[in-house]
């Protein structure tokens, strides 16, 4: 079977050829203008080979997602609407067009999902490995921004999903890595072993899904605006619950207290966090990379919020600046709040 590869077709035709069934169009740019009733919000990041992700084990239509869920989530957080989006991919000589497809599905993937009305794409050559930059800008209503509520003490600390189960997903990868002969992949493109199927891939599937292909609703801001529950802040928890905490304390002026009791965990966290002697708790509070969205919401509208928003977790409250940034734990104890962005014994 003839493989395409980069030499054979050049840049322009392997673009199209990637753009060809996707709905979308290629060479048409990313940005948007945005409606007199609303103003542009823009977010950005970047992925590298080594750093952010270990190709032995990550599934390239998995990674292609989860880069999309990272840029996108830092839009819902500031509950803009996704509207454009521009990816750049670096390829190294070991990746052939058939790879880079398969990572660009996962991002076309994601791109519908989030309701992305363009799509623009640039190939570049890599000497050090795959990386891939994005940019993506969205809209927020004007009436929306409008009614945001000045933050206030006691505003209450809303998280969308459990935390820690993509650092203890990782923790299960590398562990798998290192059983196996160098560059031998670990995980197929459902997140379980190519071969002969691993039992600890298989027991911790939904942590090593929480880390490989993490998924934030593109329904949330759309149900927020539509209820005019608007929060008074937002930030994406993409660096450990204490980084995302501390931020919405800076942004706000304000002090802020997590209960440990109230944190959501995926169902196995003690039992796998015993195994690998280490406290979920820290690792919820410094693993990174779940990207659920932490919104504060106004205390008035607790009732309605828990009504409508049942999928959130009330972890804590907004506190007085002098209160700083805390841990509460069940016996009552608070702990203030580091933010190193790994799991420690101490947070």
């Amino acid at each position: 079977m003839h493989m395409e590869n980069f030499a054979d077709i050049g840049r322009v035709e392997a673009i199209q050829s990637l753009f060809k069934g996707t709905g979308f169009k290629p060479f048409a740019g990313a940005g948007f203008e945005p409606s007199a009733r609303g103003s542009v919000v823009n977010a950005a990041r970047m992925f590298t080979e080594g750093v952010d992700f270990d190709l032995v084990y990550f599934p390239l239509k998995h990674l292609g997602y989860k880069c999309v869920t990272a840029v996108t989530g830092e839009l819902l957080a500031a509950l803009a609407t996704p509207r454009s989006l521009a990816v750049r991919i670096a390829v190294s000589a070991k990746l052939d067009l058939p790879q880079v497809r398969e990572l660009w599905q996962g991002v076309v993937t994601a791109a519908k999902e989030h309701g992305y009305s363009s799509l623009d794409l640039d190939l570049l050559p890599s000497r050090n490995g795959l990386l891939v930059s994005l940019s993506a800008a969205g809209e927020l209503p004007k009436l929306t921004a409008s009614r945001r509520p000045a933050p206030q003490s006691k505003d209450l600390l809303c998280l969308s999903g459990s935390v820690g189960g993509a650092y203890f997903g990782i923790r299960v990868l590398d562990r798998e890595k290192k059983a196996l002969a160098p560059d031998t992949p670990v995980a197929g493109q459902d997140g379980t072993a190519i071969a002969t199927p691993s039992p600890t891939l298989e027991r911790y599937r939904m942590m090593v899904g929480s880390y490989l292909k993490p998924e934030i609703s593109p329904y949330v801001v759309p149900q927020m605006i539509e209820d005019e529950m608007v929060p008074s802040a937002g930030v994406l928890v993409d660096r450990g619950l204490a980084d995302a905490v501390k931020r919405i304390a800076r942004a706000t002026g304000l002090g802020a207290k997590v209960y440990a009791d109230r944190i959501p965990f995926e169902g196995q966290s003690f039992d796998l966090g015993k195994a690998l002697d280490v406290d979920p708790i820290s690792a919820a509070m410094n693993g990174g990379e779940d990207y659920r969205l932490l919104f504060t919401i106004p205390i008035l509208k607790a009732e309605q919020f828990r009504r409508d928003f049942q999928t959130f977790e009330i972890i804590g409250h907004l506190a007085l600046p002098e209160a700083g940034t805390s841990l509460v734990s069940p016996d009552g104890l608070e702990h203030p709040l580091r933010a190193q962005g790994w799991p420690d014994e101490s947070v």
